[in-house]
């Protein structure tokens, strides 16, 4: 049986994870600077020792009203191919390990952007773990998942 770790996070008290091989690290962080006329979910810009970093709001992404940016806020960053992304969560969890035969479809109750973010499902101790699609979460060109499912 093959498992799979993924590090979990929390928005809106909903659990979800990211297979860990795409995570670079976990921070909080509290001084953003500003994107003027980026997507509403581009939280802002940081520095993490000498890379600019776009914190992308998790809660816009699942079509919930952006974060307050004043203090700090938890940073799960993410690799891509091309650059490194910061999600912006409501709080870190645990790294656990799943069986891979346990992973299930995306729950019918499950709507609206938060469906297009996900790629399935674990049921964990009376708990259900969404896993997160990385590319769809960190894309902020044009409020793609309002527009087409809106």
């Amino acid at each position: 049986m093959t498992s799979r770790q993924y590090a979990t996070f929390e928005v809106a008290d909903q659990l979800f994870g990211l297979d860990v091989a795409q995570v670079q690290e976990v921070l909080s962080f509290h001084e953003y600077t500003p994107v003027p006329l980026a997507p509403k979910a581009v939280g802002g810009l940081f520095n993490l020792r000498g890379q600019v970093i776009a914190a992308v709001d998790l809660r816009v992404q699942l079509g919930l009203p952006p974060r307050d940016l004043d203090g700090p806020a938890m940073n799960v960053i993410v690799r891509t191919e091309e650059e490194s992304v910061s999600l912006l969560v409501d709080k870190i969890g645990e790294v656990i390990e799943l069986e891979d035969d346990t992973f299930e479809a995306p729950p019918d109750t499950l709507t609206g952007p938060s469906r297009d973010l996900i790629t399935g499902a674990f049921k964990l101790d009376g708990r259900l773990m969404l896993a997160l699609d990385t590319t769809r979460a960190i894309d902020t060109s044009s409020g793609h998942l309002v527009d087409e499912h809106g």
